[in-house]
């Protein structure tokens, strides 16, 4: 269990991702990286960016990125503010839905996205089984 946004949330969603059989069955045919853009609020003063590179059931990579020197161009780019992301890492809102009432920015194919809603709502599953608190 770790705190988001940390290195050490990161590092354990990774672990996550890479060790959950159900998430591995679920996501076997994804193929696509992301960033995460986190805006200010709360706690949180700057924005943040994590990269991950989903493949077939696993998380290849996953880092923090400088938003001021990012090189990676990933095929899809979730932005949120603080806020909104911690409720949907509590539960609180459902991923889903923040897409659809923009409450979640997507950049990317987002047809792609809507089949696999599967795919989604288990990489969510498994970051909120990680998450013990947050900033």
């Amino acid at each position: 269990m770790a705190k988001f946004p940390t290195q050490e949330w990161l590092d354990a969603f990774q672990d996550k991702l890479n060790n959950d059989a159900h998430y591995a069955q679920v996501a076997r045919n994804w193929e696509g990286d992301m960033r995460f853009v986190v805006e200010p609020g709360g706690p949180l003063e700057t924005p943040i960016w994590a990269y991950m590179d989903l493949w077939h059931g696993k998380c290849r990579a996953a880092y923090f990125e400088d938003p001021n020197g990012a090189s990676n161009k990933p095929a899809f780019v979730l932005q949120s503010p603080y806020g909104n992301m911690v409720k949907i890492l509590r539960g609180e809102l459902d991923p889903m839905q923040a897409m659809l009432t923009r409450k979640l920015s997507v950049q990317g194919n987002l047809a792609i996205m809507m089949r696999s809603v599967p795919t989604v709502l288990d990489f969510v599953r498994c970051g909120r089984e990680i998450t013990d608190s947050v900033l």
